[in-house]
């Protein structure tokens, strides 16, 4: 393991100064994910930067009904607090569905959007990858693939990302915020992740030095009646093959809204856009739930090995919002 600083942020400007002061420098929250990468090699910061003592761990109701959480907020807060629970209770399962109670008990909300792919290849030094090393080449695509994205990659990288919590919070239209020395800035959750394209290194459009600060989550009525379910290798804790967070609202038997993200199918939580737009206006039921998400897979590029996620997500999309609707009609 390089040697490396360690600092230990006092308030968000001393943060971002560091932090721009630096370009090797990390941000150090939780450290689940990133210690484990500078153990194996992948990530060899000159300096960390500990924000666990910002101000940043509260959950606030917004004036129009959301909430903003704060970016050390950790996972089992989080998925603990009563109005997650009772507005977007999708996203408290999404948190519970992530790794173990111990981990939980550390991992932040900054650190769980900028969590690094579980990517055998990209976790192996010893190995080419694009995604850590521009230019090497993505050895999965003729390798070990079996749960390599199936929609929005690339010919130079087809790994997952590997949150459960972004998928519930891109369901919602989750907004990030962040500060620089320059000031404050919002993104989009939608436009937080960038496309693999031919940079499949370039994650995130973040400014460089740039630090999260919180997620704000704006009212969304049909949240309340949410899901989010996991399909994984084992019961316990393990990654996603492939997930589902979702939420409807019926009224006199037609979908008059709808929302739908899924996980682990491509390099970032993916919005099924297309799914939405032919449920929206549909009857609630079996069959135009299935024209949904045939509509939203058409996209799909499988490989030899990744072939089952489209029949696995099709099925899981239409069993989702199948319970979501007989729910509703209770």
């Amino acid at each position: 393991m390089r040697e490396f600083g360690y600092r230990r942020a006092r308030d968000v400007a001393g943060a971002v100064a560091l932090l721009e002061a630096d370009p090797d420098a990390r941000v150090l929250g939780g450290g689940t994910n990133l210690v484990d990468l500078m153990k194996t090699g992948v990530e060899r910061p000159a300096q960390l930067v500990d924000v666990r003592e910002l101000p940043l761990q509260h959950i606030e109701s917004t004036p129009d009904g959301g909430l903003r959480i704060g970016a050390t907020v950790t996972n089992s807060d989080l998925a603990a607090h009563p109005e997650v629970r009772r507005r977007y209770p999708a996203l408290a399962q999404a948190v519970l569905a992530g790794a173990s109670g111990q981990l939980r008990n550390m991992a932040t909300l900054g650190g769980n959007l900028l969590q690094r792919t579980r990517c055998g290849y990209f976790t192996d030094v010893t190995q080419p990858c694009n995604k850590r090393s521009p230019g090497t080449g993505c050895p999965a695509i003729a390798g070990e693939h079996h749960n390599a994205a199936i929609l929005g990659a690339s010919d130079h990288c087809v790994a997952v990302h590997p949150s459960d919590m972004g998928v519930a919070l891109t369901a919602f239209d989750a907004v990030v915020s962040y500060e620089t020395t320059r000031g404050p800035g919002e993104l989009p959750i939608a436009d937080l992740y960038l496309p693999v394209g031919g940079t499949p290194h370039r994650e995130t459009a973040l400014p460089p030095g740039a630090l999260i600060t919180g997620v704000t989550l704006p009212a969304a009525p049909v949240a309340a009646a949410s899901r989010y379910r996991k399909v994984r290798e084992r019961a316990s804790y393990a990654f996603a093959i492939g997930s589902v967070a979702a939420a409807l609202e019926v009224e006199a038997g037609v979908v008059r809204d709808v929302r739908v993200a899924l996980g682990a199918v491509a390099s970032r939580p993916w919005r099924a856009r297309e799914a939405e737009r032919v449920l929206t206006g549909a009857p609630a039921g079996a069959r135009a739930f299935a024209a949904a998400a045939d509509a939203e897979l058409a996209a799909a590029r499988t490989l030899p090995h990744n072939g089952y996620k489209v029949a696995l997500m099709r099925n899981l999309m239409v069993a989702v919002l199948t319970e979501l609707a007989e729910e509703d009609a209770r």
